[in-house]
């Protein structure tokens, strides 16, 4: 995590836990000429609106203006995770156990880096995942530290 998500992040926790809100993720990307700073929050039942995120973001740019960690000019967003919203935490996996994901490893299992299947356990050896492959079923055991992105995933096969 870079230095100014690290401190988004330490700005945001309080305000999304006085809403009653989850921080899903935080980015400092730039993308063009322009730099964006996005916050993804949710709640803990997934229904978030857009009132809740405007509310985050009127705090959070109250908080911004008053520590100014960022020098460079940037759009802030603050918005839901979306249908395919990032599991990053521990307890984003356990939340997503028997749910359709997406996950890329650093290094090929199998010959493969990319798999989509159901999460089927999580545990802190890593993902034990079940991969459709053409029209068999297989079950791939991905270690947690080879994880480099997994993501909710949208399963159009069913």
């Amino acid at each position: 995590m870079s230095k100014i998500t690290e401190v988004v992040t330490e700005l945001v926790n309080p305000i999304v836990d006085d809403l009653g809100l989850e921080l899903v993720d935080v980015e400092f990307v730039k993308e063009g000429r322009d730099w964006f700073l996005r916050v993804y929050v949710d709640t803990p039942e997934a229904n978030i609106d857009i009132d809740q995120c405007a509310l985050v973001s009127e705090k959070l740019s109250e908080e911004l203006d008053r520590t100014d960690p960022i020098t460079q000019n940037y759009f802030l967003e603050v918005s839901s995770p979306g249908a395919e919203r990032p599991l990053k935490k521990e307890e984003d996996f356990q939340k997503a156990i028997g749910q359709y994901v997406y996950i890329k490893t650093y290094a090929p299992i199998d010959g493969m880096k990319e798999f989509e299947g159901y999460l089927l356990t999580y545990g802190s050896e890593g993902a034990e995942v079940e991969v459709r492959i053409k029209t068999r079923k297989v079950t791939v055991f991905i270690e947690k530290d080879k994880i480099a992105m997994a993501r909710l995933a949208i399963d159009f096969s069913s």
